[in-house]
């Protein structure tokens, strides 16, 4: 009998054991963001596994530019992390479709974010969602609060105080009015036309009308930020043309330029370069007392390999980067990438919670080119690159740059033909 009862004993051990240990897990993270590396392993992972013992994550990022193919290649050969870092659109929308992440749209985290934060990383007709919201970044202008108060400008909140502030500092002649170049072009698109775009389109509903058909690139709603671009050569600085991307930081940081047409992400780098005040204002509205709407853009997320042997750990983890915890740990580690919850999150940074203050104030949109059109050939977003340039350079009227995108589009996009 003593024999029986230390054998079935030991039965009863060999069972239960592995159930003692079944939350222990570790997950691995594959990014392409190696440039917060110590933030997540000095801030966020000490926190995630403080409120969750039994896991632990290691964080692995890859440089941006071979992200994608080393990510390939690694699901390719079932060694891929448990969870995957996601690009908004339709690079993350063809790791989902080739069955590489999971659908969380079931995960109760989920209904912490909008249906604009999540439609980064959906299926087309919005079905499944198959990546956690993480962050955001917001467009407006940066602006030189020194310059302002000595050639005494005031803030400008619509077009015709933007362009009076302009001409007030081209009169002046102590700083360019405002430093952005055209040399490589993408700046032109995304600090220029889908900064101040979505005012005209109003946001939202009209970049689904452009996604649906109901609304062309001939309309007026798109075609007038060209005409608004087509003003902005004068104030650019002599040389514009010519200008870097990396030419404009540095002109602004360096306090020789008043404004500068930005993405919040700009925000950590500017606060460490330059030496004067700053403050942000939102993209100027038409005319007082109308709807404002900022490009609050979806930038990054986090999904969960569909062939993770840790399913329940990493649901666990990405449920927590839904939460308030996590929400706050980002927003002040990286001021200028701001949390997709609904979760209030206090931000320290002065100049990232302007941007994030927008929020309350106007309707959020994305870049209106990111999601679904511009899959095809030509490609619009590379499209409105160009058209941005040619607005502001004055090689082409707004009508025909309207012309040629929009013949573009219809030539392989079925909803506008």
């Amino acid at each position: 009998m003593t024999r029986k009862a230390f054998t079935l004993a030991m039965m009863t051990t060999a069972f239960v054991a592995p159930s003692a240990f079944a939350q222990d897990a570790t997950l691995t993270i594959e990014s392409w963001r190696n440039d917060d590396l110590t933030l997540w392993q000095d801030q966020i992972i000490p926190a995630f596994e403080a409120a969750n013992p039994g896991i632990k994550v290691n964080f692995t990022p890859s440089a941006p530019a071979e992200y994608n193919a080393v990510l390939n290649s690694k699901l390719g050969a079932g060694s891929a992390g448990d969870l995957i870092t996601c690009r908004p659109f339709d690079a993350s929308l063809a790791l989902y479709e080739a069955g590489h992440l999971t659908d969380l749209s079931d995960l109760d985290a989920m209904s912490n974010f909008s249906n604009v934060a999540k439609s980064a990383w959906q299926t087309d007709d919005g079905s499944a969602t198959f990546c956690v919201p993480m962050a955001s970044v917001i467009h407006g202008f940066i602006y030189n609060k020194e310059a302002f108060e000595e050639v005494g400008v005031e803030v400008p909140t619509t077009e015709a105080e933007f362009f009076a502030a302009l001409d007030a500092f081209k009169e002046d002649g102590s700083y360019i009015p405002m430093a952005m170049g055209t040399n490589d072009q993408w700046e032109a698109a995304t600090m220029g036309y889908n900064n101040i775009g979505p005012n005209y389109w109003k946001g939202e509903e009209g970049r689904l009308a452009l996604i649906s058909g109901e609304q062309k690139l001939t309309d007026e709603a798109w075609t007038a930020p060209y005409a608004t671009l087509a003003r902005w050569g004068a104030y650019l600085g002599d040389g514009y043309e010519a200008q870097t991307y990396p030419d404009s930081q540095n002109i602004f940081t360096l306090g020789r330029a008043a404004i500068y047409p930005a993405g919040s992400w700009e925000v950590s780098g500017f606060n460490n370069l330059a030496d004067f005040e700053m403050g942000a204002f939102k993209p100027p509205v038409q005319a007082a007392g109308d709807t404002c709407y900022i490009s609050d853009h979806t930038d990054i997320g986090i999904g969960m390999n569909a062939a993770s042997e840790n399913a329940e750990a990493a649901k666990t983890f990405l449920a927590w980067v839904a939460s308030p915890e996590f929400a706050e740990i980002f927003a002040n580690a990286l001021p200028g990438f701001f949390p997709l919850s609904s979760a209030p999150v206090d931000i320290t940074d002065p100049l990232a919670a302007e941007f994030v203050s927008w929020r309350d104030e106007c309707e959020s949109t994305i870049r209106s080119t990111y999601q679904i059109l511009s899959r095809g050939t030509p490609n619009l977003e590379n499209d409105t690159w160009g058209a941005s340039v040619a607005a502001i350079k004055g090689t082409s009227s707004p009508e025909e740059l309207g012309e040629e995108l929009q013949t573009g589009l219809a030539s392989w996009y079925a909803p506008q033909q």
